[in-house]
Parts: C-alpha cells; structure tokens; sequence
C-alpha cells in the first residue's frame, strides 16, 4: 500500500451551526470557515506559541504550573483560532476584516459555539482528507 494516498489537505471548510446545531445559511448559501487543519505549518506554529504560553507561565511561578485566567484563555483562543484561520464564508462581524474578524468572532463570549465548532472540527484529522482544498 502507498501510504501517500492517505496524505490528508492543508485546509477543510466547516458548514458552521447555530447555537441549536442548526446549519446556518446566508442569503441559501452555507456559512463556512475554512481552517488549517493539524497537517499545515500555521497549525504547528500555533501548537509551539501555546509550548512557550505554559512554559513561561511556569517560569513565572517559580515552576509550578498555573492555568491562565478565563480572560487569557479566552483572548488566547481566539489568537490561536484566527492563526489557524484561512477565511469566513458568508460571516461578518461589523466592519472587520480578515484577522481581526476572525479574532472579533472567536473572542465574543456570546459566540463560543463557533469557537467550540472550529476546535472540534482541527482536532479531527479525517476532516482533512479527501475533497478538503488547500486555500
């Protein structure tokens, strides 16, 4: 068997769910968000910032491990989630754009469904296999 058959994509959409896991739509057309999922280099540069995150909240406490506050985890998530961001299809946040639409999006409280949607979603690889497309 040729293993580099089972290579998977750098990037996949997800049909994004209101907070009732309903699909949403905009104007019949689905809302999606397309990631870089854990195959992709801004994957693993998020994955080495998080690293250095607890190492040197560690360091800071004289070795012993502190989680953030629910303030940093929150603005840390978002942060991460935009990095692993490719583009918003159909979803908008006022007049933002591009990472700071994404940051906006995955840093609103009100909006963590869609974070939660968008971490689930990059921890899966089989989501990245197939007709996933590079963008």
């Amino acid at each position: 068997m040729d293993v580099t058959k089972l290579r998977v994509a750098d990037t996949a959409a997800i049909h994004l769910k209101d907070a009732d896991g309903n699909p949403l739509y905009d104007e019949g057309k689905p809302v999606r968000i397309h990631v870089f999922g854990p195959s992709s280099k801004q994957f693993a540069q998020v994955e080495g910032k998080q690293t250095t995150r607890v190492l040197k909240r560690r360091e800071e406490n004289d070795g012993k491990a502190t989680a953030p506050t629910p303030e940093q985890r929150l603005a840390e998530t978002a942060e991460d989630l935009a990095a692993i961001t490719a583009r918003f299809e159909g979803l908008t946040y006022g007049d933002k754009q591009g990472a700071e639409l994404f940051e906006a999006v995955y840093a609103d409280p009100a909006l963590g469904f869609i974070a939660n949607q968008v971490q689930r979603f990059v921890q899966n690889w089989g989501n990245f296999r197939g007709g996933s497309s590079a963008s």
